[in-house]
């Protein structure tokens, strides 16, 4: 069993920047990959950004490509989420989650947080 907690949400303008942590406890990530994921108000939730954490590899949603970055500590058993260059339309709820999906860009992960709020305002 692995517990997910989500940090590092809040309120932020356009432009700015909130980095998000996700912290697992009861097994290490080293053998999952991890993704986070978002659901605005009356939408479904929809893949952000995911890493498989043995390959190192990364998959982004293009939405987010180039302004987003994931990435790990493994001391720490932590994920995070950086993000840059917010816009409103980045505000959601935010969901990490872990396991060994196929395809790690859809939701077949076994695990889930409770999810952080980020609010971008205009």
């Amino acid at each position: 069993q692995v517990q997910l907690v989500e940090s590092g949400g809040g309120l932020v303008q356009a432009g700015g920047s909130l980095r998000l942590s996700c912290a697992a406890s009861g097994r290490t990530f080293s053998s999952y990959a991890v993704g986070w994921f978002r659901q605005a108000p009356g939408k479904e939730r929809e893949f952000v950004a995911a890493l498989r954490w043995s390959l190192g590899t990364s998959y982004y949603a293009d939405s987010v490509k180039g302004r987003f970055t994931i990435s790990r500590d493994n001391a720490k058993n932590t994920v995070y989420l950086q993000m840059n260059s917010l816009k409103p339309e980045d505000t959601a709820v935010y969901y990490c989650a872990a396991g060994r999906p196929l395809v790690a860009t859809t939701k077949s992960y076994d695990y889930w947080g409770l999810g952080t709020q980020v609010t971008v305002s205009s």
